[in-house]
């Protein structure tokens, strides 16, 4: 047959019809992870990632202990966003310093990074890296806890205190807040073993339910537990300062509505402000103001030099102080005489309090 004969075009033609609609048939929709993301889906958020929806504020996660000492993570997030991330607490003293020095900022690095607490270890520092990490998921796991709670009810957060050192072991408390109200508290460290076993088996538990009732850190030491007690009303006041403004967690109990009790509708809300830890010779000093329309109304050092001469000096001295800056409404007041590192490192402390609310 010749190649131009109409029967042998017709054949061919059909056969390249055939073919195409084959190849047709035979094309797939993609269907790879890649394919999918390149179409708009989003592949499914890996474990441990930081949650988004909105977290706020810092989260601080529980002290992993390792071999060399404790490890704690605090992170600072926006919009669900790890922004920062700190070591509070590391390993100290020897060669531990030099380890921590060098590997806690390539941690805190790693972690705003990748944004999960799947960071890599640093080399030469296996047993901090690992407590890191730890510390890290647990403060994820409290602000992805925390999301939840906000979406589910009404605004609810959960907030955990700085750790407090005590003489019998370190206290720290968490509280779930809701409409500035603590709705709940619990010690998530406390003093452990031999007989601190019963003392805080007995004391912590009246401790969360004194916590609520009293909605702020005023509350009464168990008898028996003073340095439990101590240590708890430390952490609790830490963890009311981490809560939004206007929340009203710190607000004096019975001021109505959150302003000063018996003040005009236009006076400010009665806060309490705690200023940074100013380091002296004999030890930090830390102290505690409440203000109200402006003035503060009540002064205290939460710490303060302790130990040998130290806790006679500090007994005499703290409480003029107090009432000084009381007084003065200001951190310019006169040193206690035989008392001047301490003097020094309340009115350091004091002027960081009242730079919080704004002079």
């Amino acid at each position: 047959m010749r190649k131009s004969h109409p029967v042998r075009r017709a054949v061919l033609a059909g056969a390249a019809t055939v073919s195409g609609i084959v190849l047709l048939l035979s094309l797939k929709p993609a269907s790879d992870p890649g394919s999918a993301q390149a179409a708009g889906q989003a592949p499914p958020a890996a474990a441990g990632q930081a949650p988004q929806g909105g977290v706020n504020g810092a989260v601080t996660g529980d002290a992993a202990q390792t071999q060399y000492g404790a490890v704690q993570v605090r992170l600072t997030m926006s919009n669900g966003k790890i922004t920062q991330a700190e070591a509070v607490q590391a390993p100290k003293g020897g060669r531990s310093d030099q380890i921590t020095a060098s590997s806690v900022p390539r941690l805190n690095q790693a972690a705003v990074a990748a944004q999960s607490a799947e960071i890599d270890a640093v080399s030469g520092a296996t047993y901090t890296s690992a407590g890191y990490k730890k510390s890290l998921q647990s403060a994820l796991d409290k602000a992805k806890a925390s999301a939840g709670a906000q979406q589910g009810s009404g605004g609810a957060q959960t907030l955990t205190g700085d750790v407090a050192q005590t003489q019998y072991g370190p206290v720290q408390v968490r509280l779930t807040m809701s409409n500035g109200k603590i709705t709940q508290a619990e010690a998530v460290q406390a003093p452990k073993g031999g007989r601190s076993d019963q003392i805080t088996a007995s004391s912590v538990p009246r401790l969360n339910q004194a916590a609520v009732a009293a909605g702020t850190a005023d509350i009464d030491a168990v008898s028996g537990a003073t340095y439990t007690s101590a240590g708890y009303k430390k952490s609790l006041q830490s963890a009311l300062d981490k809560a939004p403004a206007g929340g009203g967690s710190s607000q004096a109990a019975g001021s109505g509505g959150g302003q000063a009790a018996g003040s005009g509708g236009g006076q400010a809300a009665t806060q309490t402000l705690t200023g940074s830890v100013a380091q002296t010779q004999y030890g930090p000093v830390q102290v505690r103001v409440t203000v109200a329309g402006g003035k503060i109304t009540k002064a205290e050092a939460v710490q303060a030099p302790k130990g040998g001469r130290s806790d006679q000096i500090t007994s005499s001295s703290v409480p003029r102080l107090n009432q000084a800056a009381v007084a003065a409404g200001t951190a310019d007041i006169d040193a206690v005489s035989g008392a001047t590192y301490t003097s020094a490192g309340y009115k350091k402390s004091l002027q960081s309090a009242l730079d919080q609310a704004g002079g």
